[in-house]
């Protein structure tokens, strides 16, 4: 972890915005669900923030891809490169499994500590695509994570795509009889009486 000094004006700010972003309740159901999913010796981790932190950089989030897709070589090692290269495989590893890149969170994020809220989405993300998947890498009470929407295909016969050609849907917007009638072409003076 990275040793900052305190910040001051708009960079605290910041930092407060993404700071009340956290959730405790969802770190203590995440927590749950790792330790059911990884089916290891692991301990829960104190409440708090950094505690969820310092948890998931020890290996825990290798531990927990590798459960749910058997992936990640895990390195018990304290050493701070190591432990970086460690959660940087998870990332690619999330995003080859099918979390959104948009749903990742940045290295530094975790390491540092900059963002556990960021952490915390991917981590969702990873559980609510592990439910929606099906694919009996789950473990845990699929009512912790939503089911991501699937495919709903929706089947019209010709007639219906006839009819539907001969309505002007709201969104073109309608004229309700107006006309041009009276404008002045563009590039006229407006005329002050």
């Amino acid at each position: 972890m990275a040793n900052r000094g305190p910040s001051y004006g708009l960079s605290r700010e910041v930092q407060e915005k993404i700071e009340q972003k956290y959730d405790p309740e969802l770190e203590s159901r995440l927590a749950n669900w790792i330790i059911v999913q990884c089916e290891e010796q692991i301990e829960p981790p104190p409440p708090g923030r950094q505690h969820f932190q310092t948890w998931l950089m020890d290996g825990t989030v290798s531990y927990l891809f590798n459960s749910v897709l058997e992936y990640l070589y895990i390195s018990e090692s304290k050493m701070a490169f190591k432990q970086m290269e460690q959660i940087s495989q998870f990332l690619k590893a999330a995003e080859i499994y099918g979390v959104r890149t948009t749903d990742i969170f940045q290295t530094v994020d975790l390491w540092e500590g900059k963002d556990m809220a960021a952490v915390q989405r991917t981590l969702m993300a990873l559980g609510s695509l592990a439910v929606t998947k099906d694919d009996g890498c789950y473990k845990g009470d699929p009512s912790w994570f939503h089911r991501k929407a699937q495919q709903n295909r929706r089947g019209f016969s010709e007639e219906q795509l006839r009819q539907g050609q001969n309505v002007i849907g709201l969104q073109m917007g309608s004229n309700k009889g107006a006309s041009q009638s009276g404008m002045t072409g563009y590039g006229m003076p407006r005329q002050i009486i």
